[in-house]
């Protein structure tokens, strides 16, 4: 089923969670089901629990899930420290875990989130039952050149600008803008989600610092990417124990389909799911095909024990 075709869901309202450093909103689409295996789903840059909707409401039989804002986006405000790297949010990430005692968890990251995902199972294990990564922000170099754009805010000087010069578009025409980047076929995109992109795009620019946690953000991913030793997240792909599944789009316009192959020859334990019409967001453009190949990683997982 494509996202055009799925039905409606909804979350919950969020709960604020305070960890070291931070205070994450939380949401989750269903209410708590303890005989299920729990699971915490993160969100990529710029993006919020928002994009998980769908995916939380194909497995809400399969997991008892929740979403996490990272610290600064969705409905999270930004970290004490202003601490907004990879490893920085992991640290918000594992708080998390700690505080609200769900883990091992299994674990869902797109994008930036993917990277999160990964250095958290490397660091931490025994926090970790699976992965599940789509479209994960995992060192490529050189990018691709539909993802300048993104690595163009982390230069410094670049937010604030953009900043001064106010926006340059409605906010009905900058959210197609960014649809337009992380899906395959915007035309595809349900009246009720496209609805809610340009409602959550007119909050964040109401907030005096969404922009520079966006750019805090994109250094933090280029920072990533430079990182080398045990540090570097190749290296910490290799550490992982957990079962893996890996989730790319062959129309991608961010992260391109050829870091695939690195990313299934440096996992242990992985998986490919390969989706030729999807974008960088597939759990929203093609819901069903991730949520079966999900369902087959945990039912691996759990024969494992």
């Amino acid at each position: 089923m494509s996202a055009s075709q799925h039905p409606l869901a909804a979350l919950e309202p969020h709960r604020t969670v305070e960890v070291p450093g931070a205070a994450l909103a939380v949401s989750r689409h269903s209410a708590p089901r303890d005989d299920l295996p729990p699971a915490l789903f993160v969100h990529g840059l710029g993006g919020s629990a928002d994009n998980w909707l769908e995916l939380l409401d194909l497995l809400a039989g399969d997991v008892d899930g929740e979403a996490v804002d990272l610290p600064g986006f969705g409905h999270s405000a930004p970290p004490l420290d202003g601490n907004l790297s990879v490893s920085g949010h992991v640290r918000a990430v594992i708080g998390y875990l700690e505080e609200s005692d769900r883990g091992p968890v299994h674990l869902f990251g797109n994008s930036l989130g993917g990277a999160v995902a990964v250095r958290l199972a490397a660091l931490r294990p025994d926090l970790v039952r699976s992965l599940t990564l789509i479209s994960p922000a995992l060192p490529e170099l050189p990018p691709q050149r539909t993802a300048w754009s993104t690595g163009l805010l982390a230069v410094p000087g670049v937010a604030e600008l953009i900043r001064r010069r106010g926006p340059a578009a409605d906010p009905e025409t900058a959210t197609a803008d960014l649809l337009g980047l992380v899906y395959a076929d915007p035309a595809g995109i349900p009246a009720h989600r496209r609805a809610r992109a340009v409602a959550e795009y007119r909050r964040r620019a109401a907030l005096p610092y969404a922009l520079g946690v966006l750019a805090g953000s994109a250094r933090g991913i280029v920072s990533a990417y430079t990182e080398r030793g045990e540090q570097s997240l190749w290296r910490q792909a290799e550490q992982v124990a957990a079962p893996v599944l890996l989730v790319y789009g062959l129309k991608d316009k961010l992260v391109s389909y050829r870091s695939a192959r690195r990313a299934c020859a440096a996992f242990r334990d992985a998986r490919l799911l390969v989706l030729p019409d999807s974008g960088h967001v597939a759990m929203l453009e093609h819901p069903e095909p991730v949520a079966r190949a999900v369902r087959e990683l945990l039912a691996e997982a759990d024969r494992r024990g």
